[in-house]
């Protein structure tokens, strides 16, 4: 990331604050929903029985802070066994896709995401953590599915 890019992402952070939003669900389920930038899918899924049966359901805007704290949560949650990652794309940040790429490749000893596309794929988690998520999850690839209906079967069958 050069240093324009990084004055424009603090200023954003500053003047167009993006609240965190992440919906606890049922503690001892084995499924976390991602919804990536759909915050209106995740908003059905909160107010849905959906909820009810995942663990917790949250966004990822981020290819790195977001990744991190889902790594860090997971990690604290050993029955999470199941991430599906669902919604649109982050436009730009392409958080899903470098999800993808660090649970297929991992990351470097820099914390770089092998084979991420994303501006600035680098992660604070340290290398062992990021090695037990993936280890711990298998990560349901429905990026670009923003059909709750769709969402709720697939939990459905993954809790029953």
């Amino acid at each position: 990331m050069n240093g324009i890019e990084y004055v424009l992402g603090e200023a954003c952070k500053i003047l167009l604050p993006i609240p965190e939003e992440v919906y606890r669900g049922s503690d001892g389920s084995p499924v976390a929903v991602c919804t990536l930038s759909s915050i209106s899918l995740l908003k059905e899924i909160a107010s849905s029985e959906t909820l009810g049966r995942v663990a917790i359901a949250g966004r990822l805007l981020s290819e790195n802070r977001g990744i991190d704290a889902l790594i860090r949560f997971v990690v604290s949650s050993p029955n999470v066994r199941t991430v599906v990652v669902c919604g649109r794309e982050v436009r730009g940040h392409r958080a899903g896709h470098s999800l993808l790429a660090l649970y297929r490749n991992g990351a470097d000893g820099a914390g770089r995401i092998v084979g991420s596309s994303s501006p600035d794929p680098v992660l604070q988690t340290p290398h062992a953590e990021i090695e037990r998520f993936r280890r711990q999850v298998t990560i349901v690839d429905r990026i670009g599915q923003t059909d709750r209906a769709e969402i709720d079967r697939l939990v459905r069958s993954m809790t029953q």
